[in-house]
């Protein structure tokens, strides 16, 4: 039904601008038109789209909340009030309408299927019709209403800008939605565990015993060892990606070739697209056999998961993000300000130090911002390289687990959301949003008080 819908809606959509751009150049051969005709057609494809969409998104969930309620009460009225067992009914009920049931379906169950296929066949066909003889009217009005002096062009923008407002408004209620659904499932974990003992505990267990009578049967939800973790490797990882993607952006941007840097660049970026999960095993199975190696050959004891070969391969991970923004930004960067600087006398290292990177401080900082956010919140080289032991420790050398990694750790499986191990999850989330949170106000701050305008 839905590619039957959305066929005739693009045949619809072409047949309409096509006819509406060539009634505009009609009227345009006796006046002077308002808006161009490609306006026109805008316009007629407007009015066939807005009601036919429209259509579509109200009345599919209708359709689809009658046929079910239909096809579990033909199956077994008592159904109707419990949500598992309906959904499993259901489930099986289109298995047999579609032909996909294994086995040989009850009396009642082929009964349910029938009502479901039936109704089924009788609401698409509905909303099929419905869409598209109104995309018919729409097109007819959008059609009826156009003239040389018909202000297409105006109500074109109008629509567009309305649905541009729409764009930046679900983005909005997203990011909010987000927010609100981590914030409140944070407030019950502290309604079990005390603000102060997370915040500031300097253990972490958040395993649970199912009987309070049991060893163990309460956590420890003390987070400072896992900020301690996701600083070090944070910190490591920045410490190799910052000085070189910023050395590869300001030689690919002020001394490469155009050919080598036309080859240089997509290499670099490589990086970028290559999987997490494969610099995961690159890190475990490569980099941190080789790094304890190197450390007990001068006597140090090394752990065989270490935050410095997971801090290593993530610097790797992001030394694209840090090259590719501040390459950008330094090409942009005015070339009247480097021959002014070449002017008075500067040689090149110094219009780069003094000039360059000046004016392009703030689109750096932006990088590096938004590097460090994507180290934070990087799991898979961290549970593959770091390993998942909570340990209070700046010793690189040593295993350290990050946020991410246990909120992944506590998450997976079957898990009751009425426990504060799971709750701990949901609060490590919101402590980590504000984190991010925190790095994009500093970033705001740099940016505006360095910030350059330039003509």
């Amino acid at each position: 039904m839905t590619s039957l819908y959305f066929l005739g809606l693009a045949a619809l959509v072409v047949a309409g601008y096509m006819l509406g751009r060539w009634r505009a150049v009609a009227a345009g051969q006796a006046n002077v038109l308002h808006s161009r005709p490609g306006y026109h057609g805008a316009f007629v494809v407007i009015s066939v789209l807005v009601p036919m969409l429209l259509i579509f998104a109200v009345a599919l969930p209708i359709a689809d909340r009658i046929v079910n309620m239909r096809a579990i009460e033909a199956l077994d009225p008592a159904l109707a009030g419990d949500d598992l067992k309906r959904g499993a009914a259901l489930r099986d009920i289109v298995a047999v309408a579609t032909g996909r049931y294994a086995g040989t379906p009850s009396r009642a169950l082929q009964n349910a299927a029938n009502v479901y296929a039936s109704l089924r066949s009788w609401t698409d066909t509905i909303i099929v019709g419905a869409g598209w003889a109104f995309g018919l009217l729409g097109a007819a009005y959008g059609l009826r209403s156009l003239s040389a002096q018909f202000r297409a062009r105006n109500r074109v923008e109008t629509i567009v800008k309305y649905v541009l407002l729409a764009a930046a408004c679900v983005a909005v209620l997203t990011t909010i939605g987000i927010v609100f659904s981590v914030l409140f499932e944070t407030i019950r974990f502290f309604q079990k565990v005390s603000p102060v003992d997370f915040l500031t505990g300097l253990h972490w267990s958040p395993q649970t015993a199912i009987r309070a009578d049991q060893v163990g049967s309460s956590g420890a939800f003390g987070i400072v060892p896992l900020v301690t973790g996701t600083l070090l490797i944070t910190l490591i990882a920045m410490l190799i990606a910052g000085p070189i993607g910023l050395f590869a952006a300001i030689y690919m941007a002020e001394y490469a070739t155009p050919r080598f840097r036309a080859f240089a660049k997509p290499v670099l970026e490589i990086l970028a697209g290559i999987p997490t999960v494969v610099l995961g095993f690159f890190a475990a199975l490569s980099l941190a056999p080789w790094v304890r190696a190197a450390g007990e050959s001068v006597g140090l004891n090394v752990a065989s998961e270490s935050a410095l070969a997971a801090g290593i391969v993530m610097g790797m991970m992001i030394i694209p993000f840090v090259s590719s923004l501040s390459d950008d930004v330094i090409n942009a960067v005015p070339q009247s300000l480097r021959d002014g600087s070449y002017a008075m006398g500067a040689t090149q290292s110094e219009t780069i130090r003094k000039v360059v990177l000046r004016a392009a401080l703030p689109g750096i900082v932006s990088a590096f911002m938004l590097a460090i956010s994507r180290a934070v919140g990087e799991t898979m080289i961290v549970v593959m390289a770091a390993g998942l032991a909570a340990n209070l420790t700046f010793n690189p050398l040593d295993a350290v687990t990050t946020f991410t990694v246990q909120i992944k750790t506590i998450l997976v499986g079957d898990q009751e959301f009425d426990s504060a191990k799971t709750l701990s999850a949901f609060a490590l989330g919101f402590v980590l949003f504000f984190f991010t949170l925190m790095l994009n106000v500093i970033a705001m701050q740099i940016v505006k008080r360095y910030r350059e305008q330039y003509d």
